[in-house]
């Protein structure tokens, strides 16, 4: 067999050294893999071999009556002051959206303020402390009692407005705070101590209005209602249970609560902002509940700020976007994102 020759060999050497680095680098992805399975973190959407990052989506503008599409909703939610995003809290896609949301408010506005249903008020000073790199993420999760899917839900959210240097609102009444007056009503509130009444909206109001009647609804549609409890023996429904209605009444007033206290914590913070410079957009982020219809803590905000321009969105998964009754939806807010649930 004839000897190669030094310029065969220096080749031959050369594809070797690629195959090897090829190796290398193939190895220190496994292991980062590995790494990122053993500490609870995942391949990040859209990096999987058949990932996507497309979310359907469909928006109706209910003003004008018509279908839009999300850049020119996102033109029109950058001019106003406060923004409510009501969303369905085990729907993947629309936590995706919301993420969406806030990109595409960044190419428009430098001056937004997350605010957070899933964050509570004696929380903030954790929340600034990680948003400033005074606290690790760990440490951050272990004292602010993040909502179950923090990870996959409302972390992305968080993160954005860190790495844009946003504040993040945490709005909501601590949860031990809205449990007490769910089982003793609105007199449980007065007995909190100086410190603790702070955590609490120092108004509210809990008129039996449409608000109410809607809460009612859906308590009286709860799994864990009685459904019979009120019939005659004709079976045509009696007076509400009394019983029934004092819990109805309790837990309606623990929503109130819940709403002031969110909707008190926007306003503060658009004050905090002064007049001279320009207001800050604050997007709210919560269960659809508390702002579809404009009611809720959209109603407690605008009665705190009547001269606030503010915009209501209602994210509705469907289990298709193709045949959508608008108008079953259109009432719930200034637009209706439709999204497709997997469900």
């Amino acid at each position: 067999m004839s000897q190669s020759s030094p310029k065969n060999r220096l080749a031959v050497n050369h594809i070797m050294a690629r195959l090897f680095l090829s190796a290398l680098v193939l190895m220190a992805a496994s292991r980062l893999v590995s790494a990122q399975s053993a500490t609870g973190q995942t391949v990040p959407p859209g990096h999987g071999a058949n990932a996507s990052t497309y979310t359907p989506q469909r928006v109706y503008d209910a003003r004008e009556k018509r279908y839009s599409d999300f850049e020119s909703m996102l033109f029109d939610l950058a001019k106003h002051e406060v923004v409510f995003v009501g969303e369905q809290h085990d729907d993947p896609a629309t936590h995706r959206l919301e993420r969406a949301i806030l990109e595409g408010l960044a190419r428009r506005r430098s001056n937004v303020v997350v605010s957070l249903e899933m964050f509570e008020r004696d929380t903030q000073m954790a929340i600034d402390n990680y948003l400033a790199g005074r606290l690790t993420e760990e440490d951050f999760l272990k004292v602010s009692r993040p909502w179950p899917r923090y990870q996959t839900d409302y972390r992305p959210l968080v993160e954005f407005a860190r790495a844009h240097n946003w504040p993040v609102l945490g709005a909501n009444i601590p949860r031990k705070f809205a449990s007490l007056v769910s089982r003793e009503g609105l007199p449980a509130i007065d007995k909190l101590s100086a410190e603790d009444r702070t955590m609490v909206a120092q108004s509210f109001q809990c008129p039996f209005d449409d608000y109410f009647k809607k809460f009612a609804e859906v308590m009286s549609s709860h799994p864990g209602a009685d459904q019979n409890a009120n019939k005659d023996k004709k079976g045509k429904k009696d007076e509400v249970d009394p019983k029934m209605r004092a819990m109805t009444e309790r837990f309606y007033y623990a929503q109130c609560v819940k709403d002031e206290t969110m909707a008190e914590s926007i306003a503060r913070r658009l004050a905090s902002s002064g007049t001279t410079a320009e207001s800050p957009l604050v997007v709210h982020f919560n269960g659809a509940f508390h702002s579809d219809y404009r009611l809720g803590t959209a109603a407690r905000v605008k009665n705190r700020l009547p001269k606030a321009r503010t915009k209501v969105v209602s994210i509705v998964p469907l289990k298709s976007l193709d045949q959508i009754d608008h108008d079953e939806y259109k009432k719930r807010g200034d637009y209706i994102l439709f999204t497709l649930s997997k469900k």
